[in-house]
């Protein structure tokens, strides 16, 4: 008789798990809260537009490719890929901006172009941070995080000293152009951290950006969420959703023996979490959860957002598929995240405009916009803030790309702390998970085993290795991994 799991949410995490049990031989059901599977990956369609709702970044093409082929898949069996060119744009201020080319030697010429000399520090930074992408990807991402002897390896103790370091050490050391030091410190953002606050270690996250791309799944990145539920059905995976889990049940031995969904008990010996851990955690009794209040309270959490998903009746100039506006002070805005969260004096913003290379995305003639300001979790989030924050973006939006965009938008939908909290169970409203810092990496992370309830196990951001889709791709191989290294 097979053995049977139950999986809650339907996020990447959680999918990727699904998956690799099902191909264990376990019977997999998994079940979603929402009406639609995806996670915080979900999609919104209206009036002939279509969103991501969550991630629009394509980055870590080779973690996709790994987890097709551990199927004997490869991504071009469910969606295609084309590569993004620019990868992206950044504007700095009126008739300020750069384009980040997708090839190595066009971003060495724009450095040197733009800083004489910073072509010559940008290999040698590049050099870095591909060793450490290489080392991060063989010997650390893939590791369950359960003993702090994962992170002792050969390569790692040769790079001990960028554990002790920070990225914004590491770039400032040489790059001196304002312009050229936002390029290199942006992508941690996508750690959930400040760049004086992430290890030097984490520069990898430059080399998957310059050194491998950023692309784009021709439908949006729920042709990947569909590719993978596709995938997990033909391995024999349920799904159900509208399946709200009210109640993880134990035995007298702490074990678990079922779940309570939509007020139907459903008998289980074995659960895994790819919902949000804070929250899986309140489905127990209080005695058998790991954390306190006061753990979590503690611990850096990644930004939350406000977003915007906006229909225009016309196509809009001066900008990329993503662009980022960095005309204002970046440590600022990071401090009203992070030190003293408040609602942003002057934000930094994302646009994405997915529909200029994809004519899927909006009606001929028209543009989808998605635009997103990183925000502090927990703060308070009315509709009057948010209405006032979209003004305050499309006014910059305007001034910056030299064109009128207000009086053409058809709708708009917002998403804030508020929907995270309510859509995911996301602790304080938080977009991403954990940060990851020094302190919160690797076995310093939430466990993906419960210690204190048997056959209870957790995957996604606030577990290891961390926020970002290739990670939760990663998260879900990992707990897999361990649950059948527990049942054997």
């Amino acid at each position: 008789m097979k053995k049977e799991i139950h999986i809650i949410g339907s996020g990447f995490s959680a999918l990727s798990s699904a998956c690799y049990m099902a191909k264990e031989g376990y019977n997999v059901t998994v079940f979603e809260k929402n009406d639609t599977l995806g996670g915080r990956a979900r999609q919104y369609k209206k009036d002939g537009f279509t969103f991501d709702l969550g991630p629009s970044w394509y980055w870590m093409p080779d973690v996709f490719e790994r987890f097709f082929a551990d199927f004997g898949k490869k991504p071009s069996d469910y969606y295609i890929l084309d590569k993004l060119s620019p990868g992206y744009e950044v504007y700095f201020g009126e008739n300020s901006s750069l384009k980040v080319s997708d090839n190595l030697e066009d971003i060495y010429a724009m450095f040197e172009k733009e800083e004489k000399g910073s072509a010559k520090h940008l290999k040698t930074f590049l050099d870095s941070a591909k060793a450490n992408y290489e080392t991060a990807i063989l010997d650390l991402v893939y590791k369950p995080g359960i003993s702090p002897l994962e992170l002792v390896t050969t390569t790692t103790v040769a790079r001990v000293t960028q554990f002790f370091s920070t990225v914004r050490k590491q770039v400032r050391k040489n790059i001196k152009s304002p312009k050229l030091i936002k390029i290199l410190e942006f992508p941690v953002l996508f750690l959930g951290a400040k760049p004086d606050n992430t290890p030097a270690f984490y520069n990898f996250i430059n080399y998957a950006d310059f050194g491998l791309g950023t692309w784009h799944p021709r439908g949006g990145m729920y042709k990947v969420i569909e590719g993978m539920v596709s995938l997990a059905t033909s391995l024999g995976v349920r799904f159900e959703v509208n399946a709200n889990v009210e109640k993880i049940i134990t035995d007298a031995q702490n074990k678990v023996s079922g779940l309570l969904v939509n007020g139907k008990t459903i008998e289980t010996s074995l659960v895994l979490s790819g919902a949000d851990y804070h929250h899986t955690e309140t489905l127990l009794e209080e005695g058998l959860r790991q954390y306190s209040e006061k753990y979590w309270d503690k611990k850096t959490f990644a930004p939350s957002s406000l977003l915007f998903y906006v229909g225009f009746d016309k196509k809009i100039k001066n900008a990329s598929h993503h662009t980022l506006f960095f005309d204002t002070d970046f440590d600022l805005h990071a401090a009203e995240i992070y030190d003293d969260p408040k609602w942003p004096t002057d934000p930094l913003f994302y646009a994405n405009f997915t529909s200029m290379t994809d004519v899927t995305s909006a009606p001929e003639g028209k543009e989808a916009g998605f635009f997103l300001m990183p925000l502090a979790p927990g703060i308070e989030d009315t509709e009057e803030l948010r209405e006032s924050y979209f003004n305050k973006i499309m006014d910059r939006f305007e001034q910056l790309t030299g064109q009128e965009v207000k009086n053409n938008v058809i709708f708009k939908r917002s998403f804030c702390v508020k929907d995270f909290k309510e859509e995911y169970n996301s602790y304080k409203g938080n977009a991403y998970g954990m940060a990851n810092i020094l302190l919160q990496t690797a076995f310093l992370r939430p466990k993906i085993k419960s210690g204190k309830v048997h056959n209870l196990y957790f995957t996604g951001q606030l577990t290891v290795p961390g926020p970002g889709v290739p990670p939760a791709l990663i998260s879900g191989k990992i707990a897999s991994e361990l649950i059948k290294k527990n049942s054997l």
